[in-house]
């Protein structure tokens, strides 16, 4: 199989999942589901290359897991496809998706044994239940269902791509342009995870670990006369603000830092740069909403956040219970989860002289518990 290039899709936003974590990163052990995938068909033979379609903002953090080519996804399924074409080196292509996680060998290896007879192949299965098209029933042995993966000649497949056409699959493309299509027996072990119901189809996955992760953030900004002084997202004081490109809400920066860093996806500055024009001003509250969603997605829930501000002013002990609930109600998690403190300096250095504050925090992951979801 030295001539064919693996190209695993990965890249899907997961909309009709609907469980918050991507289907791509849901974990079988400690495995994200994209990583199980590929080392199931390393198990069948030795591709030229594994190439993985990700999200682009998630392709650095899937780097932390395999030494493969990662390429980032585009707007529909043949966007992501045609980035990887172009960074494929084998002569054939075998695309598959990840979706469809529980991968027969015996179905790969039937689609690659045909490879010199068409320049695609695709396996298929048939219909069992009883077919109606608008209305009208139908001969349900003249139906089939095409499943990947799917093997294609890549020079091929690349200007069948090329057609304004938007195409579900390979073979669509491949038929559509003119060149041969053939059909091997694909195998029902290969259901397609689409909706969350369909997890209950999938034999082949253990439920994920019970480990937890671990993660700190700190932040600290100066004071400057004017403006609002948020924290957590409420306003504290409006006798004073933060100095900072965006709203400098110290709170808020010190949770993201922690809860990329408990995920092990970088730091704030790496999403959120404070030379970039469109951040300059942002509500801090709405960048959070964009980090707990890249961390849900890539399979973790929030265990619990603990905060500890270290300011001589403001005082925040009227204000820890509301800080408290908003914060709750930006994570989606329930307020035990969270536990705001503070303290001060003990008037030493310059927050001790109340020129500014600084906030510490932890944050404790979990892995997505699809299976009793």
């Amino acid at each position: 199989m030295s001539e064919i290039s693996l190209i695993l899709l990965a890249a899907g936003s997961s909309s009709r999942f609907g469980m918050g974590a991507k289907k791509q990163w849901l974990r079988t052990k400690d495995e994200p589901l994209w990583l199980f995938v590929a080392k199931e068909f390393e198990k069948i033979g030795s591709f030229k290359e594994i190439i993985i379609v990700g999200d682009k903002r998630e392709l650095g953090y899937m780097q932390n897991f395999a030494d493969y080519s990662f390429v980032a996804g585009g707007k529909e399924r043949q966007d992501s496809l045609k980035n990887a074409l172009v960074v494929a080196n084998g002569e054939f292509v075998l695309t598959a998706d990840v979706a469809r996680c529980c991968v027969d060998a015996e179905c790969v290896k039937r689609v690659i044994a045909a490879k010199s007879d068409f320049d695609c192949v695709a396996p298929v299965i048939s219909v069992s239940d009883t077919a109606i098209f608008e209305g009208g029933y139908i001969d349900r042995s003249k139906l089939s269902l095409i499943q990947t993966p799917q093997l294609s000649k890549k020079k091929l497949l690349l200007k069948a791509l090329s057609a304004e056409t938007i195409f579900t699959d390979d073979s669509g493309a491949m038929k559509n342009s003119g060149f041969s299509v053939g059909f091997v027996d694909g195998s029902k072990k290969q259901t397609k995870l689409t909706v969350k119901e369909d997890l209950e189809l999938l034999s082949c996955l253990n439920p994920p670990s019970n480990n937890s992760f671990c993660g700190i953030g700190f932040d600290t900004h100066a004071f400057e006369d004017g403006g609002v002084c948020k924290l957590g997202g409420v306003a504290i004081t409006e006798e004073y603000g933060f100095k900072a490109h965006s709203d400098g809400d110290v709170l808020i920066h010190s949770i993201i830092d922690a809860l990329l860093g408990a995920a092990g996806l970088g730091d704030i500055g790496e999403f959120f740069p404070d030379n970039d024009p469109a951040y300059k001003g942002v509500d801090s509250a709405k960048l959070l909403e964009d980090v707990i969603a890249l961390v849900r997605g890539v399979g973790f829930e929030i265990s619990n956040i603990d905060m500890t501000v270290l300011a001589e002013k403001p005082r925040l002990l009227a204000y820890k219970n509301e800080i408290k609930k908003n914060l709750a109600k930006i994570m989606k998690i329930s307020p035990y989860q969270i536990c705001v403190k503070a303290t001060t300096a003990e008037k030493m250095g310059f927050i001790g002289r109340g020129e500014g504050a600084a906030v510490m925090s932890v944050a404790t992951l979990k892995f997505f518990d699809w299976k009793n979801a």
